[in-house]
């Protein structure tokens, strides 16, 4: 099922970006009044497994269009797609305001919201009529799920490259919009009117003020005409927390024909940041029968496109064609007085005052209080009970009380999360509503809990940590910079016992739950530099985000120690017999690459650490490539001279391969090709130096079929001593043993690595075993030819002077 909507995902993001492609394509066709307000290249980079990169894209209100460009190394079909596991799978995600999460928030595959498969190029165009001024984030993660996150050893997994150039259109003029900036946009001229009674159903007192500030707005032309599916388009600025903002027609006409308005269709498209489309949009209505009312609308810059339909069919019949409607529009935003909130501003709200933590390592931390003095400030947490709305009053007697509570993430800071708890000393009786720029209501809010099945528990963005009868604990994930609010609604408010004291607290936190006690809070900057993310790099046995995910139990973690410590023993095979047959340098290498093996693995699973990591891990695979090529050079029969002077070479290349890259795949063939180059070497040393004496006599040109023979001889001899060389029984069970470990060290992941690793200590301790048992004692053949040469140069002399 997963792997069906990941192809799915796949499928459509593909029609996406070549959609995109061709669009843009043809807008290159036309030039209109647009300008680049930022370009910007990010350099290739390379993600390891289970690392990640956010790219920020800044767009201001009067930009047009997103151009991204995108390359990888990235080789992925949609057949080959659903092979890969979803765990290891590239993606790419988009959002808004705030960064995608990373390293294993997303639960399952339907919560993967605007995330795509990585592929090799993607070329994409988005437009203001399909995203919103302000910041927009691109995620790019190399497989996403709980990871080891601190064993350097252990996260294995293939690597891909991206370099990706972005760009940025706006309009010349403030006043022109779209995708094309051919759109005028209409600028409304705004007064503050007086103090309303808001809804004029209910009386102003003391305890319940349900007046409000209402602001009107008008079309600077007071009428507007347009025929039959013509468009015009206004934007109005929204500053605050508001609780109502109404659109109603005004002074209908025609322009030439006089009529009435009945059956005339006057849409109205309302659409926070972005163009209103009759396909997207927030808000619609026709007001021409009803004003359009967006009740507790979000803060930020709203689009209302007015547009004519049917104008034909109730002008049939009259003369022309060139009639129009004429009319004006009317734009009016109630906002409750201060302190005061809800349909009616009946309830009471709170605005929250930011406390900085002080803590310098981790910056951005904080916690808000109410600004009144019904509640102490001497700690993070304030009782409920003196803020709450009174249930005796408020305008909606269908509805129980609320009371709301607002706060700012300040610029820069929307790589946190927003902490929220309620303790009761009993039951709780109240839910919670959040919503970013605007009021929540039972209707519109962004984050609920109200009850232990009642949550947004399914939610990417969104983690419950505890929900029992007396309290709840939640996070919102990387919440976004700007204004947030939190309703809290009673539940039976006339039950509830004069006794109960509940406490609330909300704070902005770098790290859900303090990476759970089981890892550290690291921050990074993006690629901009203007916005802190964090994340939690957890203990060897735990991964997820918050470091909440147990990939290996307590028993688990002391087998795989065992494992990983133990298999190194192995290396007393070929130490001892390098002992043995006196080779004592073979014998030091062997000795301290295991024991610098079993060090280096001790603290990479988190045992202990007799030295720091990077330490540890160099004197591992420096002496681990000593051995190697060490074995080869034992292989060869070369004077102390020689030997001394490849250790010393090879100890010079080694140790840099050790400090630049130790855990690079490439290392062990680069090792192998070492040592048997190093073998090549002593072999040639060997024989040049056995037969330096051998010589063609003065008449070999003369006696051809003669020396033939001694050639042939030669020859014969030198492969005679090569097979005498090795006990070829244990060469090739050498050589078993060596493919064996190259298998282990390819199938190797970061699930089994602890059982392949092992496999991989014991079969290459126990191929270089074997290769050092291979070698076969020749030194009395090779006297027993030195003699017989002697005797031979010997009889020819004394046969001379015979003579």
């Amino acid at each position: 099922m997963a792997e069906t909507l990941i192809l799915n995902l796949y499928a459509f993001f593909f029609l996406l970006c070549f959609c995109c492609c061709c669009y843009s394509y043809d807008d290159h066709q036309v030039l209109y009044n647009t300008f680049t307000v930022s370009s910007f290249s990010f350099a290739e980079t390379t993600l390891k497994p289970y690392e990640w990169r956010y790219i920020r894209v800044d767009l201001p209100p009067w930009f047009s269009s997103m151009y991204l460009e995108l390359e990888s190394d990235i080789d992925l079909d949609i057949e080959s797609i659903g092979k890969v596991s979803r765990s290891s799978l590239p993606i790419i995600c988009f959002r808004d305001v705030s960064g995608p999460l990373s390293n294993g928030s997303f639960g399952s595959a339907q919560n993967m919201e605007q995330c795509y498969p990585m592929q090799k190029n993607i070329v994409m165009k988005l437009t203001n009529e399909q995203i919103s001024p302000g910041v927009y984030y691109f995620g790019l993660f190399n497989g996403v799920g709980p990871a080891r996150t601190q064993s350097k050893m252990i996260t294995r997994g293939p690597s891909f490259s991206f370099k990706a150039n972005i760009s940025v259109e706006g309009c010349t003029s403030s006043t022109m919009w779209g995708p094309y900036c051919n759109l005028t946009v209409h600028s409304l001229s705004c007064s503050q009117s007086s103090q309303n009674n808001f809804l004029g159903n209910i009386s102003s007192t003391e305890n319940n003020q349900t007046s409000a500030n209402v602001v009107s707005c008008q079309n600077s032309i007071n009428n507007s005409c347009l025929g039959d599916g013509e468009l015009q388009v206004y934007s109005l600025e929204v500053v605050g927390m508001t609780e109502e903002l109404t659109v109603t027609l005004r002074n209908f006409t025609y322009s030439e024909t006089p009529g009435n308005s009945s059956g005339f269709v006057l849409m109205c498209y309302a659409r926070l940041g972005a163009m209103p489309l009759e396909n997207l949009h927030d808000y619609s209505g026709d007001i021409n029968k009803s004003p359009l009312v967006i009740r507790s609308p979000k803060v930020g810059r709203w689009y209302f496109a007015i547009i004519t339909r049917h104008m034909s069919k109730q002008l049939a019949g009259l003369r022309g064609n060139t009639n129009k409607v004429c009319f004006s529009i009317e734009w009016e935003v109630a906002e409750c007085l201060v302190g005061k909130a809800g349909p009616d501003c009946s309830w009471q709200s709170y605005s929250l005052q930011t406390v900085l933590r002080k803590n310098p390592s981790v910056p951005f931390e904080s916690y808000y209080l109410p600004s009144t003095g019904k509640v102490s400030s001497d700690s993070a947490n304030f009782r409920v009970e003196p803020l709450l709305s009174n249930s005796e009053f408020g305008g909606n007697k269908k509805d129980t009380p609320w009371t709301y509570f607002f706060l700012e993430v300040p610029r820069g800071a929307s790589g946190g999360n927003i902490h929220i708890r309620l303790t009761s000393s009993s039951e709780l009786k109240y839910q919670i509503y959040a919503r970013f720029g605007g009021f929540p209501s039972l209707d519109s809010w962004d984050y609920l809990y109200a009850n232990q099945t009642t949550n947004s528990d399914g939610s990417m963005f969104f983690k419950m940590y505890n929900s029992s009868g007396e309290t709840v604990s939640f996070y919102i994930l990387y919440a976004k910079e700007g204004t947030w609010s939190f309703g809290l609604r009673q539940i039976n408010p006339t039950k509830s016992a004069s006794g109960d004291s509940t406490t609330m607290s909300i704070s902005l936190e770098r790290c859900p739950k303090r990476c759970s006690s089981h890892g550290t809070c690291q921050s990074v900057l993006d690629s901009s530099g203007l916005m802190l993310f964090s994340y939690c790099s957890c203990d060897r046995n735990h991964g997820g985000f918050d470091c909440s995910i147990e990939i290996v139990s307590r028993q688990g973690h002391i087998w795989q120690s065992v494992s990983l410590i133990a298999s190194n023993a192995a290396a007393i095979m070929p130490a001892y017999w390098a002992l043995r047959q006196k080779a004592f340098a073979e014998w030091v290498l062997f000795t301290c690459s295991g024991i610098s093996s079993g060090l280096y693995h001790a603290c990479d699973v988190g045992t202990w650490c007799a030295l720091s990591f990077h330490v540890l891990q160099f004197m591992d695979f420096w002496l681990s490539f000593m051995a190697v090529v060490s074995t080869f050079v034992y292989l060869a029969a070369i004077d102390e001279v020689s030997k001394r002077t490849i250790h010393t070479v090879v100890a010079i290349v080694t140790a840099l391969m050790a400090i630049t890259g130790a855990t690079r795949s490439a290392n062990i063939i680069l090792v192998i090709a070492i040592g048997a180059l190093v073998l090549l070497v002593g072999w040639l040393i060997e024989f040049s130096t056995n037969f330096r004496s051998f010589s063609f006599p003065t008449g070999f040109y003369l006696n051809i079929l003669d020396q033939w023979e001694i050639i042939t001889r030669w020859f014969h001899n030198i492969l005679k001593t090569f097979l005498r060389r090795f006990r070829w029984g244990f060469l090739l069970a050498g050589f078993s043993a060596l493919a064996m470990a190259a298998i282990s060290w390819k199938v190797e992941n970061s699930e089994s690595y602890w059982i392949w690793h092992s496999v991989w200590h014991v079969s290459i301790y126990t191929s270089s075993f074997l290769f050092l048992c291979s070698k076969a004692n020749i030194i009395d053949s090779q006297d027993q030819g030195s003699q017989e040469q002697s005797y031979e140069l010997t009889r020819q002399s004394s046969f001379s002077r015979g003579e």
